[in-house]
């Protein structure tokens, strides 16, 4: 007998083949009867029962049974490019995810994970603009690993350490080249979190200090995640002017390695660099073809969202925040750090775009929390002040922890990188919780609602069966999750079920704190993380480890 029998569902199984009409039955948390309802043996319609025939059968095969009411049921989704390791502890219900269908996340993105921590305290003042709110102590991925456990997350978590927490961790964040002994150092904290079981290594080349490390240090780090079967996902070192060159250095590493690499949230910002993701592609193409085995990912939107310190000269956060802000009380240094970031503007920095999306604590007498919502343009005039004076302003008053949204892209850029192959959907977010302060991006919110509501329903960019493949299969094969991803017979019960009519984003940049609609049910694990459109109270994630 099965514990749950799914009936009357469309599925979509994660595979990109056409979906069917089917039922999938469920014991001890694992998918154990997939069928085609459609057809019997003799190729007669079983639907041509009674539905009090129907009942009946249900209820002798199962303890409990759903009907889907012909809405698709597909595989949880998996967000290959999460930040929610920083948020999870805060938040652990992770509403925003479950309503859109997300089962589990691949977090410590770009280069920044909690761990290894000298002083969690740190890491998460460090992190503010992530949610970062922590409830324990650990020292490495083991630590954090049970400490998220405890809490009971909502959704299945999977772990990659981080260039930059790394770094810090045997470095400090410095500008400088390690020397023999901190290298050694740096590559057994790779080899110690990969024995913690976790699924990746991860570079954020343009923050600070993973943008201090040269190609060579990148290159030995992502060889040791090679060699214990690590998944090497970056943030570039560039995606702007440089964009080609940066796709290079990560093909470089990954080839001389051997590694897997997944090229994170794949986009050109900036005007003069509209159309180069295509370029970019060609090359990921061509590195499959001798041998390389790389995709990428990318949320769908044309905004970014990451901290306001990004776009500042990389000198200007040589030895972390509190550096940067006694260079900012300097006024010469201040200056010198202004007309640099507006050497930029125009290029890959439109002041227009740069939006305020979160603050730190106030260190100050000022305080700019009238100003989330508004760009640093818009701040600039309403203080009399051009715009990287206004950035200044705020990263002063506020300890330098200032979250942004970047308006920088092209949406066709977007719509190319989507639709190709090679590319997962990811969302790059973090935000959990359903209701809060600031503004934060609706990627957090909607990712996935909006893949299948506007480019699929909507604009018809990809078919349903290739964009839950999208969200499926491909981000657990980079992962070698070998038992998720898919609705097949002994794959773990993760399942998302959802009207392919009416599933929608709703969260806007305007009005971000706004849930998705048209997920119904999600189990995890075969239990329901969300049934008849609810979050449920009993949470059922856990920390997935790496075997």
């Amino acid at each position: 007998m099965f514990d749950l029998l799914i009936t009357n569902a469309h599925i979509i199984d994660g595979s990109g083949r056409p979906g069917f009409h089917g039922e999938v039955g469920i014991r001890d948390g694992r998918i154990v009867h997939v069928s085609d309802t459609l057809e019997t043996a003799s190729g007669e319609a079983e639907r041509e029962k009674s539905q009090s025939d129907v009942d009946s059968l249900d209820e002798a095969r199962a303890r409990q049974s759903i009907n889907a009411h012909n809405q698709v049921l597909a595989p949880g989704f998996i967000d290959l490019h999460s930040h929610s390791d920083f948020s999870v502890m805060a938040d652990p219900a992770a509403e925003t995810q479950l309503l859109q269908g997300v089962t589990t996340a691949l977090v410590g993105n770009c280069g920044s994970s909690p761990f290894p921590a000298r002083s969690v305290a740190q890491v998460q003042r460090d992190n503010a603009h992530l949610d970062a709110e922590f409830t324990a102590d650990w020292t490495g991925a083991q630590g954090f690993a049970e400490a998220v456990q405890a809490i009971g997350p909502g959704i299945n978590i999977a772990l990659q350490v981080g260039l930059s927490s790394i770094r810090s961790y045997v470095m400090g964040p410095v500008d400088a080249v390690p020397d023999m002994d901190q290298l050694a150092s740096m590559k057994a904290q790779v080899a110690e979190a990969a024995s913690a079981g976790v699924y990746g290594f991860s570079s954020g080349l343009i923050y600070a200090p993973g943008m201090y490390s040269l190609p060579n240090e990148v290159a030995a780090l992502v060889a040791e995640a090679a060699a214990h079967d690590l998944l090497y996902s970056t943030h570039m070192r560039n995606e702007s002017h440089s964009l080609l060159s940066a796709v290079d250095e990560a093909l470089d590493a990954a080839a001389v390695a051997g590694a897997r690499l997944e090229i994170s949230h794949l986009k050109a910002m900036g005007p003069e660099n509209y159309g180069s993701p295509a370029f970019a592609l060609e090359r990921i193409e061509r590195a499959r073809e001798d041998g390389l085995d790389v995709k990428a990912d990318v949320y769908p939107y044309t905004a970014s969202s990451t901290r306001l310190t990004s776009r500042l000269p990389g000198y200007a956060m040589d030895g972390g925040q509190e550096a940067l802000m006694e260079r900012l009380a300097d006024p010469m240094t201040r200056s010198r750090i202004a007309s640099d970031m507006a050497a930029r503007f125009g290029r890959d920095i439109d002041p227009e775009g740069v939006v305020i999306s979160a603050l730190g604590n106030g260190h100050s007498d000022d305080d700019y929390t009238w100003a989330i919502g508004s760009s640093i343009a818009q701040i600039g005039r309403a203080e009399g002040c051009n715009a990287e004076e206004a950035a200044m302003r705020v990263l002063a008053a506020h300890g330098a922890s200032v979250g942004i949204v970047n308006h920088a892209m092209d949406p066709a850029d977007v719509s190319k990188v989507l639709s190709h192959p090679l590319v997962s959907v990811a969302s790059d977010g973090w935000t959990l919780k359903p209701e809060g302060e600031g503004m934060p991006h609706p990627r957090s919110f909607g990712t996935f609602a909006r893949v299948l509501g506007k480019y699929v329903r909507d604009e018809g960019l990809i078919t349903l069966e290739e964009a839950v493949r999208k969200m499926t299969s491909q981000p657990a094969e980079r992962m070698r999750l070998v038992d998720r991803g898919l609705v097949a017979q002994g794959n773990i019960a993760d399942l998302a079920i959802f009207d392919p009519d009416t599933v929608r984003e709703n969260s806007t940049y305007g009005d971000p704190w706004q849930l998705a609609s048209g997920v119904s049910t999600v189990l995890i694990g075969g239990e329901f993380a969300v049934f008849d459109g609810k979050v449920t109270a009993n949470r059922h994630g856990e920390v997935l480890r790496k075997c």
